[in-house]
């Protein structure tokens, strides 16, 4: 399993009036961990891009356990279990800075070819880098 913790503090816009976290945030938070994780392991979104591969989420699923408030250091804490064929999944998990799980999520991206807008099979340099960590 490849696993990777990213920190974002969050800010007064995104929090709702209720003093919560808005909870469409956690989608833009999860996404700073994906691309977190990936540039650790050598990859970059942009190059991927620029490669002609795009990779929209088909999925997001997430479960709510507490809220987050305004100006909490968050840990964002991204995995990634299975090496991708043509989709990859990540898991995430949500830490305020006392320790207590805020939420759990997952999104699966699918690898499409930007011209033709079909499905692709996962970069080699997304195999390779999987591989890695779970073999």
């Amino acid at each position: 399993m490849f696993e990777h913790k990213t920190t974002v503090r969050t800010r007064y816009s995104e929090v709702d009036r209720m003093g919560y976290v808005y909870y469409g945030n956690y989608a833009t938070y999860f996404e700073v961990g994906r691309v977190e994780a990936m540039r650790v392991l050598g990859i970059s979104y942009a190059e991927l891009e620029e490669d002609g591969i795009m990779m929209p989420v088909i999925r997001y699923e997430i479960d709510y356990k507490k809220p987050a408030f305004y100006d909490e250091e968050l840990t964002i804490v991204t995995r990634v279990k299975e090496v991708p064929r043509s989709r990859i999944t990540f898991e995430y998990e949500t830490w305020n800075s006392k320790g207590e799980h805020l939420n759990s999520a997952m999104t699966q991206l699918v690898f499409v070819d930007s011209k033709t807008m079909r499905p692709l099979r996962a970069p080699q340099v997304i195999v390779d880098a999987a591989n890695k960590y779970l073999r």
